[in-house]
């Protein structure tokens, strides 16, 4: 799968999501660094980019419709998130590869021992 990882998010994700054979851009790479949401989303879009954030935004599915994307991943992280609380909850959904497969036209709600999935 292909992901696109919001600014908020460590750079070192972009390392675990290739470790689990998954192709990674980060936003700060593509000059997208202080982009608006929209923006983000329909570089996501237009490249059929699953996104991965921890921006709460774009769960919502009436600015986001989740079918119009190749996938959106939400991590509900906690106001003092550390980087390696922030890989160890990515991973937790990365390990379920049934979740990960079934992404395009998706949104996912990922929490500590939770995942939640919304299609359209």
């Amino acid at each position: 799968m292909r992901f696109l990882i919001d600014e908020d998010l460590p750079r070192s994700m972009e390392a675990l999501l290739r470790r689990y054979k998954h192709e990674a851009v980060d936003v700060r790479d593509i000059g997208l660094r202080g982009a608006k949401d929209h923006q983000i989303a329909a570089h996501a879009q237009k490249e059929g980019l699953c996104l991965v954030t921890g921006d709460f935004g774009f769960a919502d599915v009436r600015n986001y419709p989740p079918g119009e994307y190749a996938g959106i991943v939400v991590l509900k992280l906690p106001r003092a998130a550390t980087a390696s609380f922030i890989l160890s909850l990515l991973e937790s959904f990365l390990q379920q590869k049934d979740l990960v497969t079934q992404m395009p036209g998706k949104l996912a709600i990922v929490e500590p021992g939770r995942v939640r999935i919304r299609a359209a």
